[in-house]
C-alpha cells in the first residue's frame, strides 16, 4: 500500500512538472526585422495614435486624473483587483526598454519582456491576429508618440497564493489561440472582412460581448463560434446584450443605427447604455474614421439573426381577472406618473432625445439587470458634441419602492409588443444593495 502511494505521489510530481515545463516553454514568434531608428517617422506614430484609439487602450491603462497610459484603475476579476500597468516608454516602470519583438510578443502572445504571462484580462486572444503593420505602427506611437511617465506600476488586490503568476503560463498554452494571422478570405465583401478584422481584433468586442466558460476563456474568438458575441454575462453590475441580429440584440439596429451609435452614442430611437460602454464611445469609437465605422456595421448586420430562447414571453391571458387588471392598472399608474413625460405614453420617446422603450434592446435583454439599475441610479447619456442635448436620465432610488420599480420594469418589459420575462421586487432589492 505504501508503495502504491508513493508511486502515486511520484506520478503526480512528473506530471505537474511536464506540465510547469510545457507551460513555461518559451513561446516562439517570428521576428519583425524593422528598423529601430526608422520607427520614429511622424507618419507611423500618427497611424499608430489612430489604432491604439481604435483599440480605446486608454480605456484601461489611463486612470482619471492620471498621466495618459502611466497606469489604469483596477479591473475587477473573479479573484480580485487587476491594475493595468503603465506602457509610456519609461525604462524603469513602463515599456522603454522593449524591443519591438518584445512588444508583439506581449500583445499577441500575453508575455512580457521578463517571459512572465499577462492575466488574460489583456486582451490578448483578440490581438493575436493583428497585422505586423499594425504591431510596428503601435509600437512607433507608444515608443515615441507618448511621453514616458515614471508612475510604478501598482500589484494586484489577489491573495496569495493565487497571486502567484506561473498557472498563467499553463492557462495560456492550454486556452489562449494560436498567434495565427487573420484571413480576410473567410469573408465573402471586402467591407465586412474590414468590419471583422477591427471588430475580432484590435477592437476586442468579443472580450465583454462574448460568454466565457467556467476556465474564463471566451467560448469564441470569431463568428465561426455561434456564441461570439451573443453577450448575456454581467460586468461590473451591467448586463451585457448581444450583438447579434435578435431582439435583445441589434435585429432593431440598421447599419446607419450602429454607425450613428458609435460615433455619438445615440440615434433617433436607442442610446448607448452602460457606463463601460459610454466610455468606449467618448473615448475611441466617436473618433473612428467613417470607412471603419461603416466596416464594423457592416460586419455586425452580416451576423446571423439568431432567435434567442433566453427571453420567456408575457403570458396571454383571455379573460383576464379583477386581479390582474388591478395589476396592470397599478403599473400603467406607476409608469405614467415617473416614466411618460420623457419617453410617451406609447414608449416611443422623443427622437434623438429620449429613447424609445418599445423594441428597445435593453428593455427586452433575458437580464433585466441593467433597465433596474437605470431605473435606480439614472444614467448620462453620452454628448460628443455641442449638437446634441445633454441627456440625463434622473435616479429613482429614493423615491421609489422595490415594489414601484418592479411595477415599471414589468408595464415596459410587457407594452407596446414588448414581450419579456416578469421581474419581482426581490430582484429589485438585491440589485439596489449590490450596488448603493
Amino acid at each position: 500500500m505504501k508503495k502504491f502511494i508513493l508511486r502515486t505521489v511520484v506520478t503526480l510530481i512528473c506530471c505537474f512538472l511536464i506540465v510547469l515545463a510545457f507551460a513555461l516553454w518559451p513561446t516562439s514568434t517570428p521576428p519583425l526585422n524593422a528598423d529601430q531608428h526608422a520607427l520614429d517617422n511622424p507618419e507611423l506614430v500618427q497611424k499608430g495614435r489612430y489604432l491604439a484609439t481604435l483599440g480605446d487602450c486608454a480605456a484601461c491603462h489611463t486612470q482619471s486624473g492620471s498621466a495618459l497610459y502611466a497606469g489604469g484603475a483596477a479591473i475587477q476579476s473573479p479573484i480580485g483587483g487587476i491594475y493595468p500597468p503603465n506602457i509610456t516608454p519609461d525604462k524603469e516602470n513602463g515599456i522603454g526598454e522593449y524591443t519591438l519583438d518584445d512588444f508583439a510578443r506581449a500583445m499577441r502572445n500575453g508575455i512580457r519582456k521578463d517571459g512572465i504571462t499577462l492575466y488574460p484580462a489583456m486582451p490578448y486572444p483578440s490581438y493575436s491576429r493583428l497585422s505586423d503593420d499594425d504591431i510596428t505602427a503601435l509600437y512607433a506611437y507608444f515608443r515615441y508618440g507618448v511621453e514616458a511617465n515614471a508612475t510604478p506600476n501598482k500589484p494586484t488586490d489577489i491573495i496569495w497564493p493565487l497571486s502567484t503568476r506561473w498557472p498563467l503560463a499553463i492557462w495560456r498554452k492550454l486556452f489562449a489561440p494560436e498567434d495565427v494571422a487573420f484571413d480576410a478570405a473567410r469573408y465573402h465583401d471586402a467591407k465586412i472582412a474590414q468590419g471583422a478584422y477591427i471588430v475580432e481584433g484590435l477592437g476586442h468586442c468579443g472580450t465583454c460581448h462574448t460568454p466565457r466558460d467556467f476556465t474564463l476563456k471566451e467560448q469564441g474568438l470569431d463568428n465561426s463560434s455561434p456564441t461570439y458575441l451573443a453577450g448575456g454575462q454581467v460586468i461590473d453590475g451591467w448586463f451585457v446584450p448581444s450583438l447579434l441580429n435578435n431582439a435583445e440584440g441589434l435585429k432593431h439596429y440598421s447599419a446607419e443605427d450602429i454607425v450613428a451609435t458609435l460615433r455619438t452614442g445615440r440615434t433617433a430611437k436607442h442610446v448607448v447604455i452602460g457606463s463601460p460602454m459610454n466610455d468606449v464611445v467618448i473615448n475611441s469609437s466617436s473618433m473612428w474614421n467613417t470607412d471603419d465605422l461603416e466596416a464594423v456595421a457592416a460586419y455586425l448586420k452580416s451576423l446571423p439573426e439568431s432567435k434567442s430562447e433566453a427571453t420567456a414571453p408575457v403570458a396571454v391571458v383571455s379573460q383576464e381577472s379583477d386581479q390582474v387588471l388591478n395589476e396592470k392598472a397599478r403599473m400603467a399608474f406607476a409608469y405614467q406618473k415617473s416614466c411618460s413625460y420623457c419617453h410617451e405614453s406609447n414608449g416611443q420617446g422623443e427622437a434623438d432625445i429620449f429613447p424609445a422603450l418599445a423594441g428597445n434592446n435593453t428593455v427586452l435583454a433575458p437580464n433585466p439587470q441593467s433597465v433596474i439599475r437605470i431605473i435606480l441610479d439614472g444614467y448620462d447619456v453620452p454628448t460628443i458634441d455641442s449638437k446634441q442635448i445633454p441627456m440625463r436620465m434622473p435616479y429613482f432610488r429614493d423615491r421609489l419602492s422595490d415594489k414601484e420599480i418592479a411595477d415599471i420594469v414589468n408595464y415596459i418589459r410587457g407594452s407596446w409588443g414588448n414581450q419579456a420575462s416578469m421581474v419581482t421586487p426581490e430582484q429589485v432589492k438585491q440589485i439596489r444593495l449590490e450596488h448603493k
